[in-house]
């Protein structure tokens, strides 16, 4: 980095190129990791119980 200020400049015209999302892709984004993140605790209980179920037949309790 040999020019401070032409480095600046070069961040400032990158920073104009951002794309944010909109309000609704936010908000979509948002919901579906939601949704996901229960399904997948969901899966992850019922995988659970499931093996719980099997060992307690093989050990006999």
């Amino acid at each position: 980095m040999k020019n401070p200020i032409n480095f600046l400049r070069t961040v400032k015209q990158e920073l104009f190129k951002i794309t944010w999302p909109t309000k609704k892709e936010t908000l979509m984004g948002s919901i579906t990791v939601i949704v996901l993140a229960v399904i997948a605790s969901l899966f992850f209980l019922l995988l659970d119980q499931i093996f719980k179920t099997g060992l307690n037949f093989l050990i006999g309790y």
